[in-house]
């Protein structure tokens, strides 16, 4: 049972597309791994290749290569708890009461 919160991590080689657009209505960059691999928290992805530069105005569609490294259940767990708090510095709070002096 420990053991499993511990574990090394495993990684995998898998193809992926990469849709960027750099346009006035968008500016965007998707990475869509083949098949049915679902990423969950603390899992990292990697895309291999130089780096792609789309001008002002274009959308690319290119496939690459990805690697996949999972996180053990350590870091899953970590990677959760630190959210929760990571998601609180967006929240505005003001403690006035709202009428003007």
């Amino acid at each position: 049972m420990i053991g499993r919160w511990f574990k090394a991590r495993e990684s995998f080689d898998v193809p992926c597309t990469i849709e960027i657009e750099n346009t006035f209505e968008s500016l965007h960059a998707h990475v869509d791994l083949d098949g049915d691999i679902a990423i969950m928290a603390g899992d990292e992805v990697l895309v291999h290749g130089e780096p792609i530069r789309v001008p002002y105005g274009e959308k690319r569609t290119l496939r690459r290569q990805a690697t996949v490294t999972r996180a053990s259940a350590l870091d899953r767990a970590i990677t959760k708890f630190a959210a929760r708090f990571e998601l609180t510095e967006l929240y505005e709070v003001s403690f006035s009461s709202g009428r003007k002096l």
